[in-house]
């Protein structure tokens, strides 16, 4: 029985990101202070907001957004509850 390769999933789990032994969001998440990560998520999703137009996969583009702002979103409501 032929084992399926696994999908590509180029918004939630990029293949190029999770080269070592942690993904490099976590490792942001991990080395920078708060303020800074959410800096780079906050201009992450301004990139992808800006460039969806353009390089031709708009869904993409825009669902990577998404995930940006959700990751944001969720540290200020972690932020918040300390």
């Amino acid at each position: 029985m032929r084992k399926e390769p696994p999908i590509s999933d180029p918004v939630n789990n990029p293949p190029h990101y999770g080269n070592g032994s942690i993904e490099c969001i976590d490792y942001l998440r991990d080395n920078l202070p708060l303020v800074m990560y959410m800096g780079y998520l906050e201009g992450c999703h301004k990139k992808y907001m800006h460039r969806y137009r353009y390089k031709g996969k708009p869904l993409e583009d825009l669902q990577k957004a998404q995930w940006y702002l959700t990751k944001l979103i969720a540290e200020h409501l972690a932020e918040s509850t300390v």
